[in-house]
């Protein structure tokens, strides 16, 4: 056997391969690029063929860094979640392009659904809200949408899943049709709960009217997924981990324990808070979730998402072209000694928790003729703070007090947005030095399941970063935060 792992991240923008050793220090990385397209307003997709293709490719790319596959123990996975795959059992081919977490296109399903009072049951039942952010009514659409699918979906020659179920398939060459706890309980479709209290539900699959043979089987965190087939990397590598992407970095900031948590700043971001073993409940539009299940322990999780984080600054780079790299956006803001009364409400695609408007459309507000390109960038950054507090706010009510938030995910190599941040929120921010934590939280399942890990003591390390304390003027938070509100209640007008 090997030392080391072979981590399988696919985000939503790209996907990469990244090598662990057994202390769990990264040695080998690869990524490559996978472009969303938008055929229609609302509508986000994703080639399910090149997804995998270029996963492969990075594997290999990576395996070869690392020193080649005898030196792989085993795989695990981490990946976008709610982003859903329908294909053909034989094939293996998908039936139409992946649907992205993003996307909006069942808004008026979701709608209706909820005019006719299904929400409170379907809440109880799976901890979520009915909303298009969800993989349930996806599945329902392509359905739907493509000829004959439905009818093929009933004699039972369809399967779905989410991406690491539908790389795990290829990787085995359809052997095993698996999933994971924590990316069922990201569908509509999983009765929520630990071990035996979890599981598909019958009553949630004919609501949203998906026959129970497309669905895969759920398995713990860290557990037997399958076997690669030797061909694709020159040896049989067991698949030994899959996590959600929130998930996975909730276990790699080891938010092991009740009350901690942490937010990943990607695409969107996505504050997930570590709630023990009870099943959640949220008065404030939150979301009931697995946290992570494996090595006969788990716990649940409460979670906020935010729609659009990175993208704002993609947006302010390739759309609006008022920067020519992400790093330049810290310097800019950092130049101005406020926003100018400018706010940028980035509802691009709705608006995620606690407010759940799937049809809200973003809005930019206060500006004059004194407003800067330079404005626009820093009201852009500081969209993300605002939308933080928003998330931190509504934990509270929901009495889950959060001292102190532990950040991952590209967008906190950004020293100013830190710092505004943890002003905005009035608590210390965390960063650690190591900011891959998805793939972290993956490595250490799969070594969870290698036995090369003990959860305890996972729980416990010390992990190098750095600390940004609140500075700013109560006052001046609040103001700032008032002029976020005033900006958000037009948004929802």
């Amino acid at each position: 056997m090997g030392d080391y792992i072979l981590v399988i991240d696919e985000g939503t923008t790209s996907t990469r391969a990244i090598v662990f050793d057994r202390d769990l220090e990264q040695v080998a990385v690869a990524q490559k690029e996978v472009p969303l397209t938008y055929p229609n307003d609302g509508w986000v997709e994703q080639d399910g063929e090149e997804i995998w293709q270029k996963t492969l490719d990075v594997c290999r790319d990576a395996i070869e860094q690392a020193g080649g596959v005898e030196k792989i123990a085993g795989i695990g996975i981490t990946n976008q979640r709610e982003t859903t795959l329908v294909w053909d059992k034989t094939s293996g081919k998908p039936l139409a392009p992946a649907i992205i977490w993003q996307d909006r296109r069942t808004a008026d399903i979701c709608d209706r659904m909820k005019a006719d009072g299904y929400e409170p049951a379907v809440q109880a039942e799976t901890g979520l809200l009915i909303d298009p952010y969800f993989s349930g009514t996806k599945i329902g659409w392509v359905l739907d949408n493509v000829d004959g699918a439905r009818a093929r979906a009933e004699m039972g020659e369809l399967a779905f899943g989410t991406v690491e179920s539908f790389l795990i398939w290829k990787m085995t060459g359809g052997a095993s049709h698996v999933t994971d706890v924590t990316n069922a309980s990201r569908t509509l479709l999983y009765r929520l709960g630990l071990g035996e209290d979890g599981g598909w539900s019958e009553a949630m699959c004919a609501l949203f009217g998906v026959p129970a043979s497309m669905l895969p089987e759920i398995r713990q965190n860290a557990d037997d997924f399958g076997t690669s087939e030797e061909s694709l990397f020159g040896k049989a590598l067991p698949i030994l981990s899959a996590a959600g992407d929130q998930q996975s970095a909730l276990v790699g900031q080891a938010c092991i324990l009740p009350g901690t948590a942490k937010i990943t700043y990607g695409t969107g971001a996505f504050l997930v808070a570590n709630s023990g073993t009870d099943r959640p409940h949220s008065s404030n539009r939150l979301l009931g979730t697995v946290g992570y299940e494996g090595a006969g322990k788990g716990a649940m999780a409460l979670e906020g998402s935010i729609f659009n984080a990175g993208t704002i600054v993609q947006w302010l780079r390739d759309d609006l072209r008022l920067v020519s790299d992400a790093g330049e956006t810290e310097e800019i803001a950092a130049g101005l000694s406020n926003n100018g009364g400018v706010y940028i409400v980035p509802a691009f695609t709705g608006l995620g928790a606690p407010h759940w408007a799937a049809d809200a459309r973003g809005t930019i507000t206060g500006i004059t003729r004194a407003t800067t390109a330079e404005h626009l960038v820093r009201a852009g950054l500081e969209s993300v703070a605002y939308q933080t507090r928003d998330l931190l706010d509504a934990f509270e009510a929901d009495g889950v007090a959060i001292k102190e938030l532990r950040v991952d995910g590209g967008m906190v190599a950004n020293d100013w947005l830190m710092q505004f941040i943890a002003d905005i929120c009035e608590r210390p921010i965390l960063r650690p030095d190591y900011r891959e934590m998805t793939a972290l939280g993956a490595a250490a399942l799969a070594a969870i399941q290698l036995g090369w890990l003990n959860p305890e003591d996972w729980a416990e390390r010390d992990v190098p970063g750095t600390t940004f304390e609140p500075k700013m003027e109560a006052a001046m938070s609040a103001r700032l935060r008032q002029g976020w509100a005033t900006a958000l209640r037009k948004t929802l007008a």
